[in-house]
């Protein structure tokens, strides 16, 4: 499988300095195959090579490429959060102080449950996705952890009655 033969995976060849290299055009193939892989992260590099029309040896190669060039960040399973016992999901809009990103960022990824963090312009600075298990878990999260960060200034939750995940493009 195309996950397990690329466990080894890094986040990207990074130099010295830690910068990615520069992206490269990707063409209708290496498309093809984020395609492919977006929709099922375990493909076969055979299953992959046959469906795109090129060896396994070159599936294999662009691959690489694609997660040594950090286009590809990882491979991973959806998560139908209600089964897996997060049954409250919120959005919560984050107020913080001016230059304070890169350390509300990481004080953000160590919270129980978030599961993506964006920077945005706008009326509000940072926007939080979290899945936990109840209210009473995210009144946890919001009033305690979320508001003990010095570096935010307020918070607004969004409660999220239903979502979808929209699945690539076949």
């Amino acid at each position: 499988m195309a996950s397990e033969q690329m466990a080894e995976s890094r986040a990207g060849s990074q130099d010295d300095s830690g910068a990615l290299p520069p992206p490269r055009p990707l063409d209708a193939i290496d498309q093809d195959i984020l395609r492919m892989l977006q929709a099922d992260g375990r493909s076969s590099i055979r299953s992959v090579a046959e469906r795109v029309h090129v060896s396994r040896a070159n599936a294999y190669a662009r691959i690489n490429r694609l997660v040594e060039d950090g286009v590809i960040r990882g491979f991973g399973a959806r998560v139908n959060h209600e089964r897996a016992g997060q049954g409250t999901s919120a959005y919560i809009t984050l107020k913080i102080v001016q230059n304070s990103w890169r350390t509300v960022r990481e004080e953000l990824r160590q919270l129980p449950g978030a599961s993506h963090i964006a920077l945005v312009g706008g009326d509000f600075d940072v926007l939080l996705l979290v899945h936990v298990s109840d209210n009473r878990a995210l009144r946890e999260l919001v009033l305690t952890r979320l508001q003990a960060i010095p570096q935010v200034l307020s918070t607004r939750t969004l409660l999220v009655f239903e979502e979808e995940d929209l699945e690539p493009q076949s």
